[in-house]
């Protein structure tokens, strides 16, 4: 394959997850009839720039349709941390009336319901019906299309031109990530500064993050790959920082390479420098991935096994994309996981892709108390274990698999 960045010959493998439906996929009870879609599911290094990357079988439309069910506003954390940046970017930017916002994957409308609260003009670019829907009950103005150079070019036509532009937990999930960002350098105002929100590649490959390899991911990021890109397509990074959401990430701050007014911080390099330290650009350093993933999968199966010969009960908590690449690679179907919770109605009463495991709402957990629950969106654990502590009443307790299986014994108390 070529890497879809500088078009090299990529041959090195990071991991192989066998085969698996895209992960957000949820099927219907109707959809249970008929075949699902199955694609490879593996992972490359590129030795040229280092970037991490899917190796390419399924095509954009297919991963983000109409029924696309992952709706950002259901995490509390997040909303808080989009309100605090919203808070953060307004003041420092001295966005005003004036000014407009343009967020790419502005899914709900979880982050800019803030700046239009502020009474700062704000555009979403979001190309799945479903969110979209949602974010204009919200009253903000929606373009539902997939963001690239066209796009930019037909904003920028129509007066459309961004003096702060988002691009949260997206740049991993577009398949031509060139297009994608020559975009910002032609929708941002000269002035104008880009901050793009990704997992940390280096977290997903020291902490075994292997569940958050799924097909909707097209590449895995760091500072070293992404300077690289931006800098081919017309941005100029010049500040870095680092964030505990989606397992750690990296919040990189970017201006137009011809126009753009911000010195480069120091942080930028201290982050690179990080990188290269712990051999992002070697292939040791991808070296263990795939072990340490068989590894997982081996310990999960034996525990869920194990409480299935003891007669407990076991549920899942949270119908995520990083739960199903865990049930499809480890082979877990509903005779060892018989559903798993989600408080997303778009969810309910579906059915996990792939391992075909209901999802229910939470009532069905206070009937049914089983003996472990376990956490899926493990990046949300601090904050599922506030909400659900009920649980210790019938002697429940959390279970989370990666990066190692863990029983918590107690809630956050």
């Amino acid at each position: 394959m070529k890497c879809r960045h500088c078009d090299s010959e990529v041959s090195s493998p990071l991991i192989d997850l066998g085969t698996a439906p895209p992960s957000n996929a949820y099927l219907s009870l109707a959809q249970l009839q008929a075949p699902e879609k199955w694609f490879p599911l593996k992972v490359m290094v590129c030795e040229v720039c280092w970037l991490v990357q899917t190796q390419d079988v399924a095509q954009a439309a297919e991963l983000f349709d109409a029924d696309y069910a992952y709706f950002s506003s259901f995490s509390s954390s997040w909303l808080e941390h989009a309100a605090l940046y919203a808070a953060r970017m307004s003041k420092e930017l001295l966005l005003g009336s004036d000014s407009h916002v343009v967020e790419i994957a502005a899914n709900d409308g979880y982050l800019l319901q803030y700046f239009k609260e502020k009474g700062i003009p704000c555009t979403g670019i979001e190309p799945t019906s479903s969110t979209a829907a949602a974010a204009r009950l919200k009253g903000l103005s929606m373009v539902e299309d997939f963001f690239g150079i066209r796009l930019a070019h037909e904003l920028v036509r129509s007066g459309l031109t961004a003096d702060l532009a988002i691009a949260n937990n997206v740049l991993a999930h577009v398949p031509d990530i060139n297009d994608f960002v020559a975009g910002f350098a032609i929708v941002l105002k000269e002035t104008g500064v880009a901050t793009f929100e990704f997992p940390h590649v280096v977290n997903l490959i020291r902490y075994d993050q292997f569940d958050t390899i799924y097909h909707e991911h097209f590449s895995y990021l760091s500072l070293f790959s992404v300077e690289r890109i931006f800098a081919k397509n017309g941005l100029r990074i010049f500040d870095v920082e680092e964030h505990q959401t989606h397992g750690g990430s990296l919040r990189v701050f970017a201006q137009r390479s011809d126009t753009g007014i911000h010195a480069r911080k120091p942080s930028v390099d201290l982050v690179l420098d990080r990188e290269l330290a712990l051999g992002i650009a070697k292939l040791d350093f991808y070296a263990n991935l795939q072990g340490n993933a068989e590894a997982i999968k081996y310990e999960f199966l034996e525990f869920l096994l194990s409480a299935k010969r003891e007669g407990h009960l076991i549920a899942g908590y949270g119908a995520a994309a990083k739960g199903n690449t865990l049930l499809n690679f480890v082979g877990v179907r509903a005779d060892l996981l018989p559903f798993v919770v989600d408080r997303n109605p778009a969810k309910q009463h579906k059915y996990l892709p792939g391992s075909r495991i209901p999802i229910v709402d939470e009532e069905h957990l206070r009937q049914t108390k089983p003996r472990y629950v376990i956490i899926f969106p493990w990046n949300l654990r601090s904050e599922v274990m506030e909400q659900m502590a009920y649980i210790e009443a019938w002697g429940g307790r959390f279970v989370t698999i990666v990066p190692r299986l863990q029983i918590h014994e107690t809630s956050l108390r």
